[in-house]
């Protein structure tokens, strides 16, 4: 039976707007006051997990003077310095839970979209300030390829949620500046490189080229401009020539590439209508869920991927991805009802292995079978747990 306690809670981060949901009885960590639980519908019991995943996020991990966010629980292992490209994914949580709750919770959402200016002005936490001088883009300069990718995917995903142009603005400059110039010319096509390093001219790898494809995309859907069209499918093209088979996107075959390669080719179906893009989304996504390659034997959810901050963020990238695609009323039902199943099937592993005895800490495991026991809480792994639920939570809504 499926319960949920809504209760304020007093937090120490003093936010009048995530003052909330300890989501089972007798979950009385961070002063919850204990109410009769009632059965409730799915919608609202993975909304309130949500609020809670999301919340323990912020309080724990949320720097609120930067709006950037530390690898540990404030920061206490010192090991935030070179935390730059993870900093999108964790932003993305908040983005989707302001997304979720803007009407139902104006005052969070605004309250996260502060955040996201505040990260916005804080170069996401950028440790390379040598284009600084350039102008609000060249603060988000960087030797990796793929890192200035992910954030300019989320400086978009900034606009999307706040309509303010100015972050998506910044990532065409982004994009228009320091990515798309890197392009070489190799056998298999026309991609990017890892780095702007002479030994990485070779080294074009999906974690690289799949991100730029989809900001290239984006941008494309936004300023209608030919150029960026061009350049999505020059990606696409390059990926597809690089990949092992038709639905791995790399070798080993990892969730995050998986889903964002997915959600490059679904958006790239609805600008052309070219049927082959959205059978290759439904491909890569579906291997994502259903392969022995990326799930877990015993329980059939997504498998522990590792304990590195970047590792333990991959999961994060694939579920907003694998739920807009299931949300795509294009999308092919069979797929879409497999990859439904599977997400639920995580999310349901996740509830089971919460402690709710130590909200506000109450923190996501690296793998969604176990419950967090001791040692430092993650980061990545809290970001890759509230994003399962806020996906869940959209799905159920």
């Amino acid at each position: 039976m499926l319960f949920s306690l809504i209760a304020l809670v007093a937090l120490s981060c003093g936010d009048p707007a995530v003052e909330k949901y300890d989501p089972v009885p007798g979950g009385g960590g961070g002063g919850t006051v204990p109410v009769t639980p009632t059965p409730q519908p799915a919608e609202d019991h993975w909304a309130a997990l949500a609020d809670s995943c999301t919340n323990v996020l912020v309080t724990n991990f949320l720097d609120k003077s930067t709006g950037t966010f530390w690898s540990t629980p404030n920061d206490i292992e010192h090991s935030t310095t070179y935390i730059y490209w993870q900093q999108a994914h964790a932003l993305d949580v908040l983005l989707n839970c302001a997304e979720r709750v803007k009407e139902s919770d104006p005052n969070r959402a605004a309250l996260y979209l502060e955040y996201a200016d505040k990260w916005y002005r804080n170069y996401a936490n950028n440790y390379n300030r040598t284009y600084r001088g350039e102008g609000e883009y060249g603060g988000f300069f960087n030797d990796y390829t793929d890192d200035m990718a992910w954030i300019c995917l989320t400086l978009i995903r900034i606009t999307e949620v706040s309509g303010n142009a100015k972050y998506r603005d910044t990532a065409r400059e982004v994009f228009d500046r320091y990515i798309w110039p890197r392009r070489v010319k190799v056998d298999k096509g026309t991609g990017l490189p890892w780095t702007n390093h002479a030994e990485d001219q070779k080294n074009l790898n999906a974690c690289t080229n799949s991100p730029s494809c989809l900001v290239a995309a984006k941008l494309y859907e936004a300023y209608k401009e030919n150029s960026y069209l061009d350049i999505a499918k020059t990606l696409y093209a390059y990926n597809i020539a690089n990949m092992p088979d038709a639905e791995r996107v790399e070798e080993p075959p990892l969730t995050y590439t998986q889903g964002t390669f997915g959600e490059a080719c679904r958006r790239l179906y609805h600008i052309t209508g070219e049927t082959a893009y959205l059978a290759k989304a439904g491909a890569v996504l579906k291997y994502a869920f259903t392969s022995n390659r990326c799930t877990d034997a015993a329980t059939g959810i997504l498998r522990h991927e590792g304990t590195d901050m970047d590792q333990s963020l991959f999961k994060a990238v694939l579920i907003p991805y694998a739920v807009n695609y299931v949300l795509d009323d294009k999308a092919d039902g069979y797929t879409a009802q497999t990859i439904r199943e599977k997400l639920l099937l995580c999310a349901k592993q996740l509830d089971r292995h919460l402690d709710r005895t130590m909200y506000p800490r109450m923190y996501c495991d690296y793998f969604w079978g176990t419950t967090f026991k001791d040692g430092t809480a993650s980061m990545g792994a809290q970001t890759s747990g509230a994003s399962l639920m806020e996906g869940v939570a959209r799905l159920e809504k």
